[in-house]
C-alpha cells in the first residue's frame, strides 16, 4: 500500500441506501433553495421596478412645473395661486409611495425634543420661551417599523446671553 492511497470503506447495503436517500434529499433541498432564491430575486426586481415607476410619476409632475416656468417666464397669477395645492399633491404622492413601503412620518407633537427621534440642528435665542423648547421643525423625520431612518431635525430655544 502506498502512502498516497486512501483506505477503502466497505458499506453495507443498508448504509449505502441510507446515504443515497440522504443525498437525494439534499439534492431536492438544494433545488428548492435555488428556486426560492430565484423567486425572491424576481420579486425584488419587480418591487424595484414598481417603485421606480411610481417615482417617475412624481418626476413627471415636477418636470411639468419646470417646463411651464421655462416656457412662461411671466406666469399667470392663477399659476402661483394653485402652486401650493399642486406641490401638496406631489408631496402626498411621495408620502403614499413611502407608506406603501412601510416608511412612516414620525408623529411628534411635543414642545421639547425627544432625542430618540429628534436631532437639534440649531439654537435660537428666545427670552420668551423656556430653554430647549422646539421653535421650528427643519426636516421631517421618518421611520420603518421601529428603526429611525432619519430623525426629526429641529431648532430649539436658548436664553440670550447677557
Amino acid at each position: 500500500m502506498t502512502t498516497n492511497q486512501l483506505p477503502t470503506l466497505k458499506l453495507s447495503d443498508e448504509q449505502r441506501n441510507q446515504l443515497q436517500q440522504e443525498l437525494g434529499t439534499l439534492l431536492k433541498q438544494r433545488m428548492s433553495l435555488k428556486q426560492a432564491l430565484q423567486q425572491q430575486g424576481e420579486k425584488a426586481t419587480s418591487e424595484k421596478e414598481e417603485l421606480f415607476l411610481e417615482l417617475l410619476e412624481v418626476f413627471d409632475a415636477l418636470e411639468f412645473f419646470l417646463n411651464y416656468i421655462q416656457e412662461n417666464p411671466d406666469p399667470n397669477p392663477k399659476f402661483f395661486k394653485r402652486l401650493p395645492k399642486s406641490l401638496g399633491t406631489i408631496q402626498k404622492k411621495l408620502l403614499n409611495i413611502l407608506e406603501r413601503r412601510e416608511v412612516q412620518k414620525i408623529d411628534f407633537q411635543d414642545t421639547k425634543p425627544d432625542y430618540s427621534v429628534c436631532q437639534v440642528v440649531d439654537l435660537e435665542e428666545r427670552d420668551d420661551l423656556e430653554e430647549q423648547t422646539i421653535t421650528k421643525v427643519v426636516r421631517q423625520g421618518f421611520r420603518v417599523e421601529e428603526k429611525i431612518l432619519r430623525p426629526i431635525e429641529v431648532i430649539t430655544s436658548k436664553k440670550p446671553q447677557t
